[in-house]
């Protein structure tokens, strides 16, 4: 009784595609693909855009200072 089986999943598929249309579906699963897309590349330059403002040496230096804290809380902890 917890599980649906396919035809339930079926049915319920149908009635969406008689609600929305599958011309509007199409449009949210672009929108959708969209945003996921803009959020992955949003991820990938906002780790690269907060280390623009900053010399290398103050990178490298917190870069080696994040090494040397992990390092010291996998000593501590096993």
């Amino acid at each position: 009784m917890g599980s649906f089986s396919i035809w339930h999943w079926l049915i319920v598929l149908l009635i969406v595609v008689m609600v929305f249309g599958t011309k509007k579906l199409k449009n949210i699963g672009a929108d959708l693909g969209g945003a996921v897309k803009g959020f992955k590349d949003g991820m990938k330059d906002g780790g690269a855009s907060a280390d623009e403002g900053k010399p290398a040496a103050q990178v490298e230096q917190g870069q080696s200072a994040q090494k040397a804290t992990i390092d010291v809380e996998a000593k501590t902890k096993g």
